[in-house]
């Protein structure tokens, strides 16, 4: 399924994400520096009423939230990672294993750790403030 968007309308991008994923709890977000990976997953918590300050875990690795239904939010960042071991010291497999929702930017180095039935999500620039979304279930 694909999703074209503007940054501007990406609250309505991320209501046909949420629609679509389902009850899947397991999201990889690909894209390229600047894509919007981090803008689209504060767009979907805004959707699911997280309250807390919602920020990028580029540097702590993993964010949790929890959503106004009381459901748990995990948030990752595994940019600054290195290899699998690292992934697995960060705690991450709990997250991905924990039956919430997990919301994973730059999930490459982690592939081989992520459950059957991961949604992967690629998101795409293609114009000035205009971004695809791609969603693999």
């Amino acid at each position: 399924m694909d999703v074209d968007f503007s940054l501007e309308n990406i609250s309505k991008a991320a209501k046909v994400f949420l629609d679509a994923i389902g009850n899947r709890k397991i999201i990889a977000l690909h894209g390229e520096m600047g894509a919007g990976k981090t803008t689209f997953v504060h767009a979907i918590t805004d959707l699911l009423g997280v309250n807390d300050g919602v920020s990028s875990p580029t540097y702590s690795i993993i964010n949790e939230y929890t959503t106004a239904a009381g459901d748990g939010l995990y948030h990752l960042d595994l940019y600054r990672l290195k290899d699998e071991a690292e992934v697995i010291a960060a705690g991450a497999e709990e997250c991905f294993y924990s039956d919430e929702l997990c919301l994973i930017e730059w999930p490459a180095i982690a592939i081989r750790l992520l459950p059957v039935g991961t949604v992967h999500c690629y998101l795409t620039v293609t114009g000035n403030n205009q971004r695809r979304l791609q969603i693999k279930l």
